[in-house]
C-alpha cells in the first residue's frame, strides 16, 4: 500500500513539471491519471477473481512488476501517447492489484475487528501519501522528473514484489483459522458459506447504491489528491509547501483509517461512511474561499482525516453485505464505482482549470458530489432475504 499509493498520487508534484517541459494542458495531462484509474478498475474485477482462485501472491508479484516497469519507461517520455501508454495502461496494469486482493485478503483473515484491521492496512495508502510527495519533490529538485520517475519505479519493483511473497489468501494455507473465529464462528461461516455471488448481488438495490457512493467518494479524492499541490502553487505557495499539504492529507488519513475503522466494527461502517461524506463536504466548501496558508493545511486535516474513513469501511461493509464467498470479485466489480469517479473527478477538475482558469468551480462541484454522496449512503440498507 505504502509503495503503490505513495508513488501513485505523486502525480500532481509532477504535474507542473512534465506540463512546463511540453506544454500539454493539465486537462490533457491529467487525463493519463484517469486511463490509469480507469484501467486499474476494469482489471481490479479480473485480480479480485484471481485472487478468490489463486491468492494474492502471484497476483501481487505480477502487478508489482508492471507497476514498476510503468514508472521506469516514464522518464522516457517524449509525447502525449507514451504518457498514456505508460502512465494510463502499464501503470494502471500495476495498480489494479492495490486495492482488491489486498483488502479481500485482509477480511478473510478477520472476523472480529475487521474494520480496525483494514484501516490499519488502509494506512499504507495514507502513509504513501505522507511521504512519498515530499521526497518525490526533493528529487525532482535534486535529479529532475526523469531521473526521479527511475527511482520511484525501482523502489517501487522491490518493495511490491519482494512484500508479495508473504501474502497468503487465508488462513486455512497455514493451518489457521481467523482471527475472532471461535467468538464469531457462526457469523463466519455464514458469511464464508452463504454469501452472495455476483449473479446474485447485482439484483440487490444495495450493490448499485454502494458502486455509486464509491463513484461520489473516488470523485472527490482524486480531484484533491491529483490538483492540489498545484493549485497551492497557483496561489503563490512554494513547490516543498503544497507538497507538504498534499502530504497532510496522508498524514491525517492515517489517524482516519485507524480511528474510522475502529469506529466502523462499534456503530457500523455505513455510519462512517455518513460521518466521511459531512466532513469532506464541509472541508470542499472551506477550500473554495481558502487563499492562505494555514487554510489549506486545515483543509488537509480535515479532508484527510475525513476521507480515509471511507477507505477503511467499504472491504468491511462488502463483505458485511453480501458475505464472503465471492468477495473478492464482488469488491472489484463495485470498485469500478471507485476508479470511474476518479478518473471523471481529476480530468473535470483538469478541464475546469484549462477554461476558467482556477479551481473554484472544481471545487464547488466535488462538494456537490459529496453531498449526493451522503444522500445515497443514507438510503443504503441492509440485505434482506437473498435473491437468486
Amino acid at each position: 500500500m505504502v509503495a503503490a499509493w505513495g508513488t501513485f498520487f505523486t502525480f500532481g508534484v509532477f504535474l507542473k513539471p512534465v506540463v512546463t517541459e511540453f506544454g500539454w494542458t493539465r486537462g490533457t495531462t491529467s487525463g493519463a491519471l484517469s486511463l490509469s484509474t480507469i484501467m486499474h478498475g476494469l482489471l481490479g474485477v479480473v485480480m479480485g477473481r484471481l485472487t478468490d482462485r489463486l491468492g494474492p501472491r502471484m497476483v501481487m508479484t505480477l502487478c508489482g512488476f508492471f507497476l514498476g516497469l510503468g514508472y521506469l519507461l516514464m522518464s522516457q517520455i517524449s509525447a502525449v501517447w507514451q504518457l498514456y501508454l505508460f502512465y494510463g495502461l502499464i501503470i494502471g496494469m500495476g495498480m489494479s492489484g492495490a486495492i482488491v486482493p489486498l483488502l479481500s485478503t485482509v477480511a478473510r483473515w478477520f472476523t472480529k475487528r475487521r474494520s480496525m484491521m483494514t484501516g490499519i492496512v488502509m494506512t499504507g495508502t495514507g502513509i504513501g501519501t505522507l511521504i512519498a510527495p515530499p521526497v518525490a519533490n526533493q528529487l525532482i529538485s535534486t535529479y529532475g522528473w526523469r531521473a526521479s520517475y527511475i527511482i520511484l519505479g525501482s523502489v517501487v519493483l522491490v518493495v511490491v514484489i519482494l512484500a508479495a511473497q508473504f501474502l497468503r489468501r487465508d488462513p486455512a494455507q497455514m493451518g489457521q483459522v481467523p482471527y475472532g473465529e471461535s467468538e464469531g464462528r457462526e457469523q463466519g461461516l455464514k458469511l464464508g458459506a452463504e454469501g452472495f455471488s455476483l449473479n446474485e448481488a447485482v439484483y440487490t438495490r444495495q450493490f448499485w447504491l454502494f458502486i455509486a457512493m464509491s463513484f461520489c467518494l473516488a470523485f472527490c479524492n482524486f480531484t484533491v489528491l491529483v490538483h492540489i499541490t498545484p493549485h497551492a502553487t497557483d496561489l503563490g505557495i512554494s513547490a516543498a509547501s503544497a507538497a507538504n499539504i498534499l502530504a497532510t492529507v496522508g498524514g491525517l488519513s492515517i489517524v482516519g483509517r485507524v480511528v474510522l475503522g475502529s469506529a466502523g466494527d462499534r456503530i457500523g461502517n455505513r455510519q462512517v461512511f455518513i460521518i466521511g461524506f459531512i466532513l469532506m463536504s464541509a472541508a470542499l466548501l472551506w477550500l473554495v474561499p481558502a487563499t492562505e496558508i494555514w487554510m489549506l493545511y486545515l483543509f488537509a486535516a480535515v479532508y484527510g482525516f475525513a476521507s480515509a474513513g471511507g477507505g477503511a469501511s467499504a472491504s468491511p461493509l462488502v463483505a458485511g453485505l453480501f458475505g464472503l464467498s465471492s468477495h473478492g470479485l464482488i469488491l472489484g466489480v463495485t470498485g469500478l464505482g471507485n476508479t470511474t469517479g476518479g478518473a471523471i473527478g481529476s480530468f473535470l477538475a483538469g478541464y475546469i482549470f484549462d477554461v476558467t482558469g482556477s479551481y473554484q468551480v472544481a471545487f464547488l462541484v466535488c462538494a456537490a458530489v459529496g453531498i449526493v454522496g451522503l444522500v445515497l449512503t443514507v438510503l443504503l440498507k441492509p440485505i434482506r432475504g437473498k435473491r437468486r
